[in-house]
């Protein structure tokens, strides 16, 4: 299994950007799908992006999409989520996800690694 830590996550106001990244251990993520989740306080963890193992493709919420871009550097075992123009909304813990399957998936339980989070708080 694939150890994940996020980090990146701060507080900033709305209107403004962060750059989430996931650096990976213990193995090439290659050959995994990689994607963010968020639990925002007192709601359930939601999808908010995925990419596939070579980073052609990609999926997002319809909550993110247009302002957030999730890429990934093979080389360097890590992934990043780029987030601009933030809403108050958006304000959650976020985590890092792998799967060792092949196709992008939204769906929570099909992640097998999960990252401990990196918090985001964003003002208005």
């Amino acid at each position: 299994q694939v150890q994940l830590v996020e980090s990146g996550g701060g507080s900033v106001q709305a209107g403004g950007s962060l750059r989430l990244s996931c650096v990976a251990s213990g193995r090439t993520i290659s050959t995994y799908v990689m994607a963010w989740f968020r639990r925002a306080p007192g709601k359930e963890r939601n999808f908010v992006a995925a990419i596939s193992w070579g980073g052609s493709n990609t999926d997002y919420a319809d909550s993110v999409k247009g302002r957030f871009t999730i890429s990934r550097d093979n080389a360097r075992n890590t992934v990043y989520l780029q987030m601009n123009s933030l809403k108050s909304e958006d304000t959650a813990v976020y985590y890092c996800a792998a799967t060792t399957l092949r196709l992008l998936d939204t769906t929570e339980n099909r992640y097998n690694s999960w990252g401990q989070g990196t918090q985001v708080t964003v003002s208005s």
